[in-house]
């Protein structure tokens, strides 16, 4: 059983920044280069999701680990409050047409799981009803891992609420974050210890395991989120397609 409040939000003390930013940069450009692989080879899928409390640095890390990424190849969503087409349909069927084809990348800035995270904490739905879609959640990322090949990396990035509250004031008091400030984000952190308890309800009880990233310091949190991108998919054993001997033949015979 996971209890975030025993799970540290700061790097180890060991941790250099200065070399550790750097490490970054270098998977990044790894990331890069698999990532290419991925998009040629077009056996496998990767959807990565980040959740986390408001100021945890959603935007952040994805911008870190995919820098040198193939626009073409990589796919971002941010989801937002249901649009009313969303809330006539089932609760996955605005999640599952953003899910990523072989050969993609598809980032999830949020994801399903607000709809068991936002509607528990407001009570806008019962417990019964956050089994129900807890179960639901499962089967459909299984779907995705046996029917398309869809590596899930799900990251619930650790911010201690001190740090919230210091990344949350920053947006008032910095000029050039300004347009990050929204009053709801300082209402929803009034709820912290519900939010706690429905992410350990959505962490304990999920089929393919969450990564928790420590998330207190940006570049520790950058430096986590990229290195498990990078050997997830150099796991893949991914190869770039060749040319077979007999297209080699033809392309010398008629164009060489």
């Amino acid at each position: 059983m996971i209890r975030l409040k025993d799970i540290e939000t700061r790097a180890p003390e060991h941790y250099d920044k200065k070399k550790t930013k750097k490490n970054t940069r270098q998977i990044a450009r790894e990331i890069g280069e698999l990532q290419t692989t991925l998009f040629a080879e077009e056996k496998h899928a990767l959807l990565v999701l980040f959740q986390g409390m408001d100021a945890s640095g959603k935007d952040g890390s994805a911008k870190a680990a995919f820098p040198y990424c193939n626009p073409i190849g990589l796919r971002a969503h941010s989801f937002k409050k249901p649009t009313e087409e969303e809330m006539n349909h089932d609760f996955l069927w605005r999640v599952h047409r953003h899910a990523p084809a072989k050969g993609m990348i598809q980032i999830f800035n949020r994801s399903h799981y607000e709809d068991i995270l936002i509607q528990r904490v407001n009570q806008w739905i019962d417990q019964s009803l956050v089994d129900k879609r807890m179960n639901s959640i499962n089967d459909f990322e299984e779907l995705l891992q046996y029917d398309n090949n869809t590596t899930i990396l799900k990251f619930y990035l650790h911010i201690s609420q001190a740090e919230q509250q210091e990344e949350l004031q920053e947006r008032i008091d910095e000029p050039e974050k300004n347009w990050k400030h929204k009053t709801a984000d300082w209402v929803e952190a009034k709820k912290w210890d519900d939010y706690r308890t429905a992410y350990e309800y959505s962490i304990n009880n999920s089929r393919i395991p969450w990564i928790i990233i420590p998330a207190d310091q940006a570049w520790y949190r950058n430096y986590l989120v990229a290195k498990t991108v990078r050997d997830t998919l150099q796991n893949l054993n991914m190869v770039r397609p060749l040319l077979s001997e007999a297209e080699h033949k033809y392309m010398k015979e008629n164009y060489g």
